[in-house]
């Protein structure tokens, strides 16, 4: 049975690309197995608000991807996922250094799962905390969606 996370530890283990926005981003997947991820990143000046600490919207997506590969380690064959929903609480900026994602599935159901995110600094220092909804999505229904009408 070929699942998702499969081709996930293929991708890691060539260094070939997940998604393009994690090579926009600069991030790194160091992890993605049972319900779990790691996702580091290094601040950089392009990644700065206007304070010179790194923006919200990255802590965001550093968190969603987390979070999205921690549900797609758990995902059987033929389904892929959505974010419906995300939460971030921001705790601490960050102006320089490694911020790595840990993502972790609270709860997967059928359909939908909980899962939760700590985004730390280089010395282990919680910085934000995130929690989103995702739902998987069978391979029929997302071709019924896809289909032009």
């Amino acid at each position: 049975m070929t699942t998702m996370i499969n081709g996930i530890r293929k991708m890691i283990e060539s260094g070939e690309s997940i998604m393009p926005v994690v090579d926009l981003l600069g991030f790194n997947i160091k992890s993605a197995d049972s319900g779990r991820s790691e996702v580091e990143m290094v601040m950089a000046e392009k990644l700065a608000n206007t304070m010179g600490t790194l923006h919200g919207g990255i802590y965001c997506a550093l968190a969603d991807t987390a979070m999205g590969l921690a549900f797609a380690s758990m995902l059987g064959e033929g389904e892929t996922l959505t974010t419906l929903e995300l939460k971030i609480n921001y705790l601490k900026p960050v102006w320089n250094g490694k911020v790595l994602a840990m993502g972790r599935v609270v709860k997967k159901g059928r359909l939908t799962g909980l899962v939760e995110c700590d985004v730390k600094d280089e010395n282990g220092q919680l910085v934000a905390r995130a929690s989103s909804t995702f739902m998987a999505i069978s391979d029929g229904r997302l071709k019924e969606r896809t289909t032009p009408a």
